[in-house]
């Protein structure tokens, strides 16, 4: 046979099942076998020849309900005479070509023949013809068929023009010379097609156009929009790179299309005399980033912003492409900022030791916090060589003008006692009794105590933060004054059940409690035993959350009282090697403290205490000044650290302070020579920036954080609202809009994520969408103020004179779908002189 059967009957079938009568002709009359072969199940073939009325009667009165399909050898007559016209123009025509075969296939209209005829190399794909049947409609005009073909050509997810955009730049950004995509386009004559679409979609107009031309003059146009340079295309150009921006999908070809274009387009040099101001919200370059960093870093190091401006600036800043990028940098400036704001309104006029703990616990410790947190995302940023000279200058200032002019004024106050004892402060040698025996244990409730090395005041008090936010969960912070030396041995035994407490003379690493030794585990949890019976534990936390739900339900069933011990920041810090991490390990103990409490809690506890055993200075470089002038000396030195000495007989210089164990509480005869103010002690070996053991604040004032789990929900999410301008009628390519933060965010008042666009009535987003966060601390309302502006596609113009909606979505957890927040409804109302706005 010249032809499968199986080609003329499969379409025949198809056609059957819209039609009853199919007419054939066989213009040169050489399908005869084939009309012959085919057969059709509940078809009965008939044949013209000079039979028409005959025929006429046999299909419309003899057997109406018969399908007929009848061939005649020969070219169709001409209209006025043909006989069976009028039953032919109410059923349908079987063609055997190639174009006629193709339109059948795909369902299409007669006239869509020149679709299949210029478009010839297209439709010789049955992959391609397939691909273009699933995705066609009955309704498509021949524009739509024809985005349809590009769409199939680009493997773009619909026929959008800026989806088929989209998978043609992603594919010049993967690798230059492979065009395979717009190969296709042009084999099947489709290019000047997407170049008319490109036009009349965004503008774009070029004498050599082409996906890369487009694409410079896409990102210079939106750029131009922004920052008052020549603008060649649409509004629609700025809604397409947004969406192109923010596509998941497609995020690596725009960052790739927006390095080469700013290579090529003057923008590193059009930069150089842009204000800040002005390039806030903007984001198409990550140039842009770097630009405003490098200003403000240069602003925080001449001190010409303030701590408000910056973080508005930052704040601002997260909204936009680049920012998880340079999201560290951007931390690194706005807490560089901050501690140089709180360090210039700084006083130290404390003049007693009772009060220079109160003003440490109120407000100094934000300049340690600041400076920790300032260091912490400098150690994490990729772009140090931005900051220029502003890590040494805070680091600097942080040692001469806050550590050493505190330590003095602060031991000027320490010199004038003999007796380690500050008044209103809990000692900690009485932390068992005052925060563990008298409010739980005597009234029957079980407790359970966190114990972080080295967790010093000033973190406790961003973790007792970090805890409140946690939802049903309440935090209180107070604090407490540990004994000297500030070290661990002496710090843990004094959290312990005590009645006495002495530092052994074996190189002072054994410290007695009561006449038992109190290093270790084991050794605590004997002490607690005998102060308290066998439903006391000491355990350490890295094997607490090795066991499983049941096994810690079990624990916290069985005991009243748990210490539980973790170490992160103080084995980190006491190694040389690693010193310059304590503050890296200081944010993973907030982690890892957090999903302690978590298990615990898990576990029905409800009471909990996290303190520490101790604090810690630190300095990113240690000079010669830093060191005392001479070692202490005496009969028997037991222990020598960088801030402290154990031994018998000791003396030291003006520049030590020297207490026997009586005036420090302590039993025994040891006796203890610490530095003065900041100072250290030379010793090889260990670290010199991570220290602690002497008397300065933030050694000796430790926190007490007391966490209590609730039952119910205790939080809620910050209000927003929009703020009316006055018109509810769009009539330009624009929309600005206000949105305000009804109060500050707070421990119970979480942040709120909006995402915020224009949607026609049917559910269209007819702008450009912002992704907002709206976690603004301020009390003062404008500072919690969003300003924004959409722009409005071209497809906002099919629903011109009819209601839009502004809609606040908000995401749905766990999930990638939005849900409505608030919306306001306008009308849209384009003037002609719209379609000229830029």
């Amino acid at each position: 046979m010249p032809k499968a059967i199986d080609s003329i009957s499969d379409p025949l079938k198809r056609k059957f099942t819209k039609h009853r009568i199919i007419f054939w002709y066989d213009d040169d009359s050489s399908m005869r076998k084939e009309f012959d072969a085919v057969e059709v199940d509940g078809v009965e073939k008939v044949e013209i020849d000079n039979n028409e009325f005959r025929l006429k009667y046999q299909m419309l009165r003899e057997s109406p309900e018969q399908n007929f399909l009848v061939y005649k050898a020969g070219p169709q007559p001409d209209d006025i005479e043909n006989w069976l016209l009028d039953i032919q123009l109410s059923n349908d025509v079987f063609r055997t070509d190639r174009v006629s075969q193709t339109l059948d296939e795909l369902e299409l209209p007669i006239e869509f023949r020149d679709i299949v005829v210029r478009h010839g190399f297209f439709f010789n794909a049955v992959k391609r013809k397939s691909s273009l049947e699933r995705i066609l409609k009955s309704d498509d005009d021949e524009n739509q068929v024809r985005r349809k073909m590009l769409a199939v050509c680009t493997g773009a997810d619909d026929s959008h023009v800026d989806s088929i955009l989209q998978n043609l730049l992603s594919e010049l950004a993967d690798n230059s010379n492979k065009t395979d995509r717009m190969n296709l386009v042009k084999k099947c004559e489709l290019e000047d097609f997407l170049w008319e679409q490109l036009r009349r979609a965004y503008g774009y107009s070029s004498d050599t156009p082409g996906v890369q031309d487009f694409a410079i003059e896409l990102f210079k146009s939106c750029y131009a929009m922004e920052t008052g340079g020549e603008i060649a295309l649409s509004n629609e150009a700025v809604v397409f790179l947004k969406r192109w921006m923010d596509s998941y999908k497609h995020r690596s070809s725009f960052e790739q299309h927006s390095k080469r274009c700013a290579g090529i387009l003057p923008i590193e040099e059009n930069l150089q005399d842009q204000e800040i101001k002005a390039l806030i919200d903007l984001d198409y370059f990550e140039l842009i980033d770097q630009k405003i960093l490098s200003e403000l870093s240069r602003a925080v190091m001449a001190q010409t912003i303030s701590a408000g401006e910056c973080k508005q600036i930052v704040r601002r800043r997260r909204n936009t492409h680049w920012y998880e990028k340079y999201s560290d940098t951007y931390e690194t400036i706005e807490h560089g900022t901050q501690f140089l704001n709180l360090l210039n309104n700084l006083e130290f006029n404390f003049d007693s030791l009772s009060s220079g703990v109160a003003a440490y616990t109120q407000s100094y410790f934000l300049v340690d916090q600041a400076y920790r947190k300032f260091v912490y995302f400098y150690r994490r940023s990729e772009h140090k060589n931005l900051f220029g000279d502003l890590f040494e200058q805070i680091c600097s200032q942080y040692t001469n003008k806050y550590l050493l002019q505190l330590g003095d004024r602060w031991q000027a106050l320490v010199s004038e006692s003999s007796d380690w004892a500050i008044p209103d402060s809990t000692p900690q040698n009485r932390f068992f009794d005052r925060f563990v025996r008298s409010k739980f244990l005597d009234k029957k409730k079980k407790v359970y105590v966190i114990i972080s090395d080295a967790l010093r005041f000033e973190a406790g008090e961003e973790l007792c933060n970090r805890i409140k936010r946690k939802d049903m969960f309440d935090a209180t912070l107070t604090h407490m004054i540990t004994g000297l030396p500030s070290y661990t041995q002496l710090g843990m035994a004094s959290l312990l059940p005590n009645d006495s407490i002495e530092i052994q003379d074996d190189k002072g690493s054994t410290v007695t409690v009561d006449g038992v030794a109190s290093g270790g585990t084991a050794n605590r949890d004997k002490i607690l035993k005998a102060a308290t019976g066998d439903k006391a534990l000491a355990i350490q936390a890295i094997d607490l959350m090795e066991l499983s739900s049941t096994e810690c339900k079990q624990l916290t069933s069985d005991h009243s009282l748990i210490y539980v011990y973790h170490n992160r920041i103080d084995d980190t810090g006491h190694k040389q090697k690693t010193e310059r991490e304590a503050f890296n390990a200081t944010e993973e103990s907030f982690e890892e403290l957090i999903k302690v409490i978590r298990r615990l809690t898990s576990a029905n506890a409800t009471n909990l205490i996290v303190t520490s055993d101790h604090g810690f200075l630190y300095q990113d470089e240690v000079g010669e000044s830093d060191y005392v002038s001479a070692e202490p000396g005496g009969k028997d030195v037991c222990n020598i650290d960088r801030r402290f000495v154990v031994g018998r007989g000791l003396n030291g210089d003006t520049g030590m302070q020297h207490y026997s164990a009586e005036s420090l509480g302590l039993s025994g005869e040891l006796e203890v020579v610490i530095p003065k103010s900041i100072n250290r002690f030379r010793r090889k070996g260990s670290a010199t920036r991570f220290v602690h053991g002497g008397s300065t604040l933030q050694e000796i004032v430790v926190p007490v954080i007391q966490v209590k789990k609730g039952r119910t929900s205790d939080q809620a999410l910050v209000g927003v609202d929009l703020i009316s301008g006055g018109t509810n009628v769009i009539s330009a390519g624009q929309l600005a809009v206000n949105i305000y933060q009804s109060e500050p965010v707070s421990d119970k008042v979480r942040p709120r994520h909006l995402r915020v666009g224009l949607f026609a009535p049917d559910g269209m987003l007819i702008s450009d969408s912002h992704d907002l966060i709206f976690d603004f601390e301020s009390d003062s309302p404008r500072e919690r103020e969003q300003k924004l502006r959409l722009v409005l596609s071209k497809t906002a113009d099919s629903y011109n004179e009819e209601q839009v909606t502004l809609r606040l979505d908000e995401p749905v957890s766990g999930t990638s779908h939005f849900k409505l927040y608030k919306s306001a409804v306008y009308t849209l109302r384009r003037l002609f002189t719209s379609d000229f706005d830029l």
